[in-house]
């Protein structure tokens, strides 16, 4: 297939592109700095810059993914951060849409991602994708990534939201980031340690995103994540077995608050959700229990 794919050079993008790559597919990646990879060796990939005219590329795809989009991590949101995470999501949706529309011959789909974040949190209660959007900076965020990208079902294009859940990979995104503590014997469960959150290992993201091209009975929104998530406390006591260090050192719900403000909601609330439309389509995990994924990835 040949497929175009936006945030191709960021942490979930790269190794999906590697993976595209392995399979022989042919890749058109959008990037903000193109003149940047033109030493990558593959021959069946092409960057091209969000300011040409995407049109001639689109035209030529039969796929489109969609990952654009700043790190939501490591940072305080200041208002200007939180219209860089904003606009980097919704004005990149919009103008792939507009490109898609000035073509004759569409893409067959488009994988425009969306987040965990999307729902309300709910405690202990099972969120599937038919559950309610939440009401905070990160909800509203995937709920209009998600309406930017609608238009295309317009020009007959099947559109699928994945909302992902806290991916993990030890070279970057939230595990890079807790790794360093444990690994210095000080790490613990950040928040409550109650809270459920939607983790996925790297290869069952990167086959996820890649599932709807496949299977074409799957649109909307669907949630991929593993089918088993586990609270803040499960997951800092897993992690710590596997790297044979203690899990004593709580960060506090209120540190966090302090240091990381609105930034620290994602990792503080509670969102146990379930991969309920992926599996009614067939798609089966290969790491769907932490302690396996963890156990590959460390």
């Amino acid at each position: 297939m040949n497929v175009l794919i936006t945030g191709g050079t960021g942490f979930i993008g790269s190794y999906l592109r590697r993976m595209l790559l392995q399979e022989g597919h042919f890749l058109t990646i959008v990037s903000r700095d193109p003149a940047d990879y033109e030493d990558e060796t593959a021959k069946n990939q092409q960057f091209v810059s969000w300011d040409d005219d995407l049109t001639p590329a689109m035209e030529k795809a039969d796929a489109v993914i969609n990952l654009a989009g700043a790190s939501i991590f490591g940072q305080r949101w200041t208002d200007e951060v939180k219209q860089k995470i904003y606009s980097s999501r919704i004005d990149c949706t919009k103008q792939l849409v507009k490109a898609i529309g000035q073509t004759d011959h569409p893409p067959s789909v488009m994988v425009s991602a969306s987040g965990a974040d999307y729902y309300k949190p709910a405690g202990n209660r099972v969120l599937d994708e038919s559950a309610p959007a939440g009401d905070s900076f990160l909800s509203k965020v995937c709920v209009d990534w998600e309406a930017a990208a609608q238009p295309v079902t317009d020009y007959g294009v099947r559109l699928v939201h994945p909302r992902i859940g806290v991916v993990l990979e030890k070279d970057g995104g939230a595990l890079q980031q807790m790794l360093l503590p444990f690994k210095l014997g000080v790490g613990g469960p950040i928040g409550s340690g109650e809270q459920y959150f939607p983790w996925i290992h790297m290869l069952d993201l990167c086959r996820g995103l890649l599932f709807p091209l496949k299977k074409e009975a799957l649109e909307g929104a669907y949630n991929l994540n593993a089918p088993n998530p586990v609270t803040m406390d499960e997951f800092a006591s897993e992690l710590a077995s596997q790297l044979h260090r203690p899990s004593l050192f709580k960060v506090p719900e209120f540190v966090l608050n302090i240091v990381l403000g609105e930034a620290a909601n994602p990792v503080i609330t509670s969102k146990r959700i379930q991969p309920q439309k992926l599996q009614q389509h067939g798609f089966e995990f290969k790491f769907p229990f932490l302690r396996q994924a963890l156990g590959e990835i460390l």
